[in-house]
């Protein structure tokens, strides 16, 4: 599952906006700031999903250890990124 703080991580690897990420991820700009909001509101699976596939289509990896979390930035896909 994708958490908050990596969606506004990866954002900031592509140097997306909040607005451009909703674009691409095709729901609205309120779903995507419920997600990336650190007061645990609801959100649903297929939000964070098509989310999580966008920034994915873009180069992000998702990292989950027993340490924690985080994203990686593949190099390769720079076409994408500022889009």
């Amino acid at each position: 599952m994708i958490t908050a703080r990596q969606s506004r991580a990866a954002r900031a690897l592509l140097g997306w906006t909040q607005e451009t990420l909703a674009d691409k991820a095709r729901i609205s700009l309120t779903a995507l700031k419920r997600l990336e909001s650190e007061n645990d509101l609801g959100v649903y699976e297929t939000t964070r999903d098509q989310v999580r596939r966008a920034l994915e289509a873009a180069g992000i990896v998702f990292l989950s250890t027993d340490r924690g979390h985080g994203v990686l930035l593949v190099d390769g896909r720079s076409e994408n990124r500022k889009s």
